[in-house]
């Protein structure tokens, strides 16, 4: 099922019972974020948040050529930009959201600048061969101000990281998968489907484990390993009072496939 928000510039789709598709879908201006955008994507990370049957949500784009090309300059000497930076969720009503369920990019051609903060901003990426990534505000003489010089360094080598926040250049699919910051590269015009088996391994495992695991992994970099440790123990005493922590190991010596709630 598809629907449409925004003057449909953000297609929603449910994929099975559990996984959300949102896919930006402004392909005359290269997806570049404007408040429409912001509002239906800031709309699209609330909807997978409250209903318990999403587990995975997957960004994707209509255009093969670009997944997003930043900001709407067009929209930046509106007041307030726009609206393309959400009050809550910020850039594209996204980059600051608070999520605890993954988000796994899928990217066909060109994530630059805004394009590139939101890839940062989401769990996983996959790729087509062709896909490029960079931020070059500073040949504008700006900064990558939605993400981009604080997250880059945590998600590639410091060194790399550096030079292309300095330079502005691009990094191809395969060498940001070398390097670790892309999880796939398939050929160009698969990455939807492999980014939706990728979802579809994620949405068979217990969902609430999912969340308390990914929300102390997304902390890794913030905290000592004692924090850290005392975070995973709390998590842990949450999940062994759910339904779910008693499934597990039920489903496993009665030899068949868990079933889920959730609670």
């Amino acid at each position: 099922m598809t629907s449409q928000a925004n003057g449909d510039v953000l297609l929603i789709e449910r994929v099975g019972k559990h996984i959300l598709v949102a896919t930006l879908n402004r392909p005359d201006k290269r997806n570049a974020i404007n408040g429409h955008i912001a509002n239906a994507l800031h709309d699209a990370v609330q909807t997978a948040e409250s209903e318990p049957d999403i587990r995975v949500a997957v960004l994707a784009s209509s255009s093969p050529r670009t997944f997003c090309a930043g900001a709407d300059l067009s929209e930046v000497m509106k007041p307030g930009g726009g609206g393309m930076v959400h009050p809550v969720s910020g850039f594209a009503g996204f980059v600051n959201s608070r999520r605890m369920k993954p988000w796994i990019a899928a990217v066909g051609g060109i994530a630059v600048a805004g394009g590139c903060e939101i890839l940062l901003a989401c769990d996983m990426r996959v790729c087509g061969e062709s896909a490029e990534f960079g931020l070059p505000e500073v040949k504008r003489g700006l900064v990558a101000g939605a993400g981009g010089v604080s997250r880059l360094p945590r998600q590639l080598p410091r060194a790399i990281a550096l030079e292309l926040i300095a330079t502005g250049e691009r990094i191809g699919a395969r060498r940001a998968y070398e390097l670790g910051f892309v999880n796939r590269v398939v050929p160009d015009g698969q990455e939807r489907a492999e980014a939706l088996k990728l979802a579809e391994a994620i949405a068979v495992n217990a969902p609430v484990a999912v969340k308390e695991a990914l929300n102390i992994a997304r902390q890794a970099f913030d905290h000592s390993d004692e924090e850290l440790f005392a975070l995973t123990t709390e998590a842990l005493r949450r999940l062994m009072k759910t339904k779910d922590f008693q499934e597990g190991p039920r489903a496993f010596l009665e030899k068949r496939a868990p079933v889920w709630t959730g609670e």
